[in-house]
């Protein structure tokens, strides 16, 4: 008889959890670069909107995006709002993600070489 390969309920809805939240919040660019411009410091939304190269209203969708996902923190200061990662382990996943795709990317090229 043959073992049967089973996933818990509880891990599955972390999945599902996983896959509603972070990984729609890592499933654009444009938040993804967003990200990456707030690994150093807190930025404003202008600042944001000339490293996204988009107009404010869009970049403060994507903000809005990340925050309501709990990926990055608003403060108000004064008239501005500054943005600021959240958690550094995004960026390391991301990073170790960037990796993984390195490695595929020179697998499939020796793959491709005479």
């Amino acid at each position: 008889m043959a073992d049967t390969l089973t996933i818990d309920s509880c891990l599955r809805q972390e999945l599902d959890d996983l896959h509603a939240g972070m990984c729609k919040a890592l499933s654009d660019p444009k938040r993804l670069v967003i990200l990456y411009a707030l690994r150093d410091r807190p930025c404003s939304v202008t600042e944001l909107c000339e490293v996204v190269g988009a107009s404010q209203p869009n970049t403060s969708q994507h903000l809005a995006f990340l925050r309501d996902r709990g990926v990055i923190d608003a403060e108000r200061r004064g008239n501005n709002v500054v943005y600021s990662l959240r958690y550094r382990a995004v960026i390391e996943a991301l990073d170790l993600l960037r990796e993984v795709m390195a490695d595929e990317l020179a697998r499939r090229q020796a793959l491709r070489a005479p």
